[in-house]
């Protein structure tokens, strides 16, 4: 039996016979050309995983057999990235990026100085990044998917947020040291956590759009009052903002 070097999403993985949706099945059979009793790892994107023999290699609607769910080893992390909207594919690009590494959400901001139309929905850019991140999540085989979250405008999300942030700022550290524990992750997201197993408080990293945040919002991030504030800096020369968020998530992970 092989198994191709590739993890094949399932949104709901249980043990018994689980059919696969068509583009993971076309996937699996003709660009992977499995065959019947080959074995597939599925993930869900939730911290599961399991080994799947396949059963009816149909490249609709590909019939696995489930064995053992398995949990992952490593904690959903609590680092995220609220990136203000850029224009043309900019979003795309960094989420690209930035979904093949423990980032737990990728929040799209609406800035003072964003560059997207005010009166649009964003509903083709936030659906192509959610593939994008579905994408990554299968080709970095990591066991929790990078959420797309927004777009919502900056100061309704920092007014409703509760947990630490880093604003990537010319005043900053150049070598930011966080505490263990502002690292750590959880055991489980916040839409999936029990009574009494509340997850820890997130991190959040900022950064605005080409031209940066205006005097006003860091003023409102500098004074921000549930939770720490941490100043990163970037480095001598000025960065675009889809670079400076994949510098400043190399600095902080």
């Amino acid at each position: 039996m092989k198994t191709p070097d590739s993890r094949f999403y399932c949104p709901l993985i249980t043990v018994g016979t689980i059919v696969l949706d068509e583009n993971e099945s076309s996937h699996a059979v003709r660009v992977c050309r499995a065959a019947n009793g080959d074995t597939l790892q599925l993930c869900d994107g939730l911290g599961h995983y399991a080994d799947a023999t396949i059963t009816k290699a149909d490249a609709k609607a590909c019939e696995v057999r489930v064995d053992t769910v398995e949990n992952a080893p490593l904690k959903c992390p609590r680092l995220n990235l609220g990136i203000a909207c850029l224009k043309d594919d900019a979003l795309e690009e960094v989420v690209f990026h930035v979904a093949q590494t423990e980032t737990d959400s990728i929040v799209f901001l609406r800035t003072d100085y964003s560059q997207e139309p005010k009166n649009s929905d964003l509903k083709k850019t936030v659906r192509r990044a959610e593939l994008k991140s579905l994408v990554s999540l299968k080709q970095s085989k990591k066991p929790w998917m990078t959420r797309i979250e927004g777009p919502i405008e900056f100061d309704k999300w920092l007014k409703d947020y509760q947990g630490d942030l880093i604003l990537c700022d010319i005043d900053g550290e150049r070598n930011l040291k966080l505490d263990d524990e502002d690292c750590a992750g959880n055991e489980m997201r916040a839409d999936n956590a029990s009574e009494g197993n509340a997850p820890a408080k997130p991190v959040t990293l900022l950064v605005g759009p080409e031209g940066g945040f205006s005097p006003r919002e860091i003023e409102a991030i500098k004074t921000f009052k549930n939770g720490k504030v941490h100043l990163l800096n970037l480095g001598n020369t000025r960065l675009r903002a889809r670079t400076a968020a994949i510098i400043a998530l190399g600095k902080v992970l």
